[in-house]
């Protein structure tokens, strides 16, 4: 029930938050908004091991943050949302006016570039949940974290960092 109630408050939060003043902030409500749907699959397979859940933890966060990244635009332009840490914007020279007129300059690109990577770590260390898994579960881990990481590697490529990657 708990990682129900988790999920729901994200959904509040997302009604009124727009900014998040630090990693930790963006850290706290992924921990709300993604990891529980990664808990939930733990727990009904059986499998929610202390590893496996810090496993799943760091993929679910992974994920949500890739989908952060992809949608810079779209959050903005829809909800007024930026989801990057105001803190980093300020040490990279980014404003909020680099996402309302979709500028993807050398200062924008550096933010982003240490984005993406960030989120490979967090990724990459989850990625052992797809081999302790078993049989289709596993599987299924295993093409969602390689779903990821080539999202990321698009991302990368990009020079327009407010351009949602097309797989």
């Amino acid at each position: 029930v708990g990682l129900f109630t988790e999920l729901t408050d994200a959904f509040i939060q997302d009604l009124d938050k727009t900014r998040y003043q630090d990693f930790g902030e963006v850290m706290a409500y992924c921990r709300r908004s993604a990891n529980p749907v990664g808990r939930l699959l733990l727990h009904l397979s059986n499998r929610a091991t202390p590893e496996n859940v810090a496993c799943s933890d760091a993929v679910c966060s992974a994920l949500q943050l890739i989908n952060f990244h992809q949608d810079l635009h779209q959050d903005f332009a829809e909800h007024g949302r930026i989801y990057i840490p105001t803190d980093e914007m300020a040490a990279h020279g980014v404003t909020e006016e680099h996402f309302r007129g979709q500028v993807s300059d050398f200062r924008m690109r550096s933010l982003m570039q240490f984005q993406y990577r960030r989120a490979d770590r967090l990724l990459r260390a989850g990625a052992p949940l797809g081999c302790a898994l078993p049989g289709r579960l596993g599987l299924e881990i295993r093409a969602i974290i390689q779903g990821g990481a080539r999202v990321l590697w698009r991302l990368r490529q990009q020079q327009n960092v407010f351009s949602r990657p097309r797989l």
